[in-house]
Parts: C-alpha cells; structure tokens; sequence
C-alpha cells in the first residue's frame, strides 16, 4: 500500500465505514427488487422501471465500493449476515404500497447519505482523496434521486386528495 502514500491505520477505518456502506448497499439493493417485483396499482408501471433502474444503479455502485477497498489493499466484507449484522438498513417485508415503498426508500436514503459522510470524513481524515471522490459523486446522485423521489410522492398524495 506503500504506493498510495496512506497511513494503513486510518485507511483501516475507512475500509471499516465502506464495509458498511457496502452492507447498506446490499440490503437497498435487496429491498428495490422487492419493491420491483411487488408493486401494484397505478403506479405499477413507472414504479416498476424505476425501481429496476435504482437497483441496477445499486448493483455497479456495490462493485464499486467493494473494489475500492481491494484497491485500498483491504478485503471487502462478502457474507449475508455479515451485512445484517452491519447495515444501518433494515430488511422489508411484502405486501405494502407503493406510497410506502416511497416513504421507505427516502427513509433509506437518509441513511445511505449519513453513512456516505461518514465515509467521506473518515476518508478525510486519513487523507483518502480517492474515496472521497468516488463518495462524493454518490451523495450528490442520491441527493438528486431523492428530490426526484419526493416530487413523485407529493404528486401523488396530492391526486389523492378529495377534490
């Protein structure tokens, strides 16, 4: 690791903090082909695309963080309850709306965008201007995503008022 000119222990705890954006990532990942697979009703149709379009997106930004730690000479954590034991996102069961499904990704967004500035801080402090590049492009397209999600849920709650 000599080559990138990183202290080894504070790249260690940036490794810590991207395992578990990348135990995060998994569990979204996870929860959008749910929400694909089980959305009904009006809104079925763009739903569907777009929770297709989300986990795709999650899929490349897994691969992503999992190399970047390998690049960082570390081992990027690659069990299925290592990253339940690990994510701040919690699973998600059937059978709920799609207004919920909304409400449960912005919720998830936020904590995606917590755990990403804490990677960014970490990597700060150790110097990490690779991370903090990488990391920072995420924040700034879920930032967009979530905006976009939200106008999407004002719209709908406002067809669904009485007229």
């Amino acid at each position: 690791m000599s080559y990138l000119g990183l202290d080894e222990n504070k790249t260690s705890k940036t490794v810590e903090e991207l395992n578990v954006l990348l135990a995060d990532y998994h569990l979204y990942y996870q929860k959008l082909r749910n929400f694909h697979w089980n959305v009904n009703g009006i809104n079925f149709f763009d739903l569907h695309e777009k929770f297709e379009e989300l986990y795709d997106d999650a899929k490349i930004k897994i691969d992503e963080i999992a190399e970047r730690v390998l690049t960082l000479r570390m081992k990027p954590t690659s069990n299925l309850s290592e990253y339940l034991q690990k994510a701040n996102i919690k699973e998600t069961g059937t059978g709920i709306s799609d207004s919920e499904m909304i409400k449960i990704l912005l919720e998830d967004h936020g904590l995606l965008l917590k755990q990403m500035r804490k990677v960014a801080e970490v990597a700060g402090d150790g110097g990490d201007e690779g991370t903090i590049d990488l990391i920072g492009a995420y924040i700034r397209e879920l930032e967009k995503t979530s905006w976009m999600l939200e106008a999407w849920k004002m719209k709908t709650s406002e067809q669904n008022q009485p007229a």
